[in-house]
């Protein structure tokens, strides 16, 4: 993974995240079905079973934004390396600017000399 680019990087880790999060929203929703099949009246075991299916729903909707975030992220770090390799490099020389520093020292040295 040393030599691997960025982008591949971050989507990786979001399928990890995905099915790390769907895995725990099912063990939720099967934990709901469970006390929906425990429960003693009709309207408590139907309000489990709400909450499992709305676990469920919400789980899903979080793993697809958070799959879509990812790729966006990826191809946006994708496109700006892409970007900064093409762009040629500008580089400046600063030559002129050396030499005069050099003999403004050498002048306050012949002066201090002098004195």
């Amino acid at each position: 993974m040393a030599d691997a680019d960025l982008d591949v990087v971050i989507r990786q880790l979001a399928r990890q995240l995905q099915t790390g999060l769907m895995t725990r929203a099912k063990a939720r929703r099967d934990r709901f079905n469970g006390l929906a099949a425990k429960a003693k009246g009709k309207e408590t075991g139907e309000r489990f079973k709400m909450m499992a299916k709305a676990t469920m729903e919400q789980a899903t909707s979080a793993a697809r934004r958070l799959q879509m975030s990812a790729d966006n992220v990826a191809d946006s770090y994708a496109r700006s390396m892409r970007l900064a390799a093409s762009t040629p490099v500008a580089v400046k020389t600063e030559k002129g600017k050396e030499k005069p520093a050099k003999k403004a020292k050498a002048k306050k040295a012949k002066a201090k000399k002098a004195k």
